[in-house]
């Protein structure tokens, strides 16, 4: 939640930023520039368009709506409220996505969830909806479950679709440093590539497991999620690859905390291909942590 935290605050919270310019209407010039005095328009960043308010009261609804978004519930029912009073408004989206947001930063699965939904009844293509309802439904799927190859199915095509629009239909406010842009797209394709490796571990096809857990590591090696790194060194475990899972192992241990789930997780792990590689034979039960193919918190 802290990764989620630093890079979401980078840009996508920036979406509260798009609504909070006053509609002004267009004045036609008094007189048609000449080309001295038309200077070159700043290139705007590949994407779709900011959404935008169409009248002043919907604008002053929008920024009453987000004076509550301090409260997770009071923001989700002003996101409603306002939804139903301004059923055409391009602002919807930012307020269901802030919804979003707050839910997921308040480990409010099923609410959070039920935000993207809204999100995604608006723009199919939004990946951050799309990553968010995806990977819900992964850690959410059991390997009793009778439907679990129908939920899988539907997280993978979520994520995946997520990949492919994460260029296209990321709306970026002006004047946006691309070093964000770069960190913020990153985030989204390192978070979509976890939820497919998940799926592939929890259906025990370790080698594309391993390969998506490497996409999602590479695509923000700036700040590597420590349970993808933790996967990752089992993934290879299972495939009887000890040396690099002891590697990835060690990388998981250096990245999270001893008292952490994720952490306690890690350093079994690595004593356990320690001792493997170090020539010893394990004890019968010795196995790869469980736990790991969970979402444990890695701090």
């Amino acid at each position: 939640m802290k990764r989620t935290a630093i890079i979401f605050g980078m840009l996508a919270w920036a979406g509260f930023a798009l609504g909070q310019q006053a509609p002004t209407p267009q004045k036609p010039p008094s007189s048609p520039p000449n080309a001295a005095q038309t200077a070159a328009p700043q290139a705007a960043p590949a994407g779709k368009r900011p959404p935008q308010a169409k009248t002043q009261p919907e604008f002053d609804a929008y920024k009453a709506a987000v004076a509550t978004s301090a409260d997770p519930v009071a923001l989700g029912k002003a996101a409603d409220d306002f939804a139903a009073k301004f059923p055409d408004s391009e602002l919807r989206i930012l307020l269901f996505k802030a919804s979003m947001h707050s839910f997921q930063n308040a480990n409010n699965a099923d609410q959070m969830s039920a935000a993207a939904d809204k999100v995604l009844k608006i723009d199919p293509d939004d990946p951050e909806a799309l990553v968010g309802t995806a990977e819900v439904i992964a850690e959410r799927t059991r390997d009793t479950d009778l439907d679990k190859d129908q939920r899988w199915a539907e997280a993978q095509k979520y994520a995946s679709h997520a990949v492919e629009t994460i260029e296209t239909d990321v709306a970026i406010p002006a004047g946006t440093p691309q070093e964000k842009i770069d960190a913020y797209k990153g985030f989204m394709r390192s978070s979509a590539y976890s939820v497919l490796g998940t799926i592939s571990f929890n259906q025990e096809k370790y080698p594309d497991a391993e390969n998506y857990f490497r996409k999602s590591v590479d695509a923000l090696p700036s700040q590597p999620d420590p349970v993808v790194v933790l996967r990752l060194a089992i993934a290879l475990d299972k495939q009887n690859k000890y040396p690099e899972a002891l590697k990835e192992a060690n990388h998981a241990v250096e990245l999270t905390q001893e008292a952490s789930v994720a952490g306690k997780l890690a350093r079994q792990e690595r004593d356990r291909l320690v001792q493997l590689t170090g020539g010893s034979t394990p004890a019968p039960a010795s196995k790869p942590p469980a736990g790991a193919a969970q979402n444990p918190s890695s701090h």
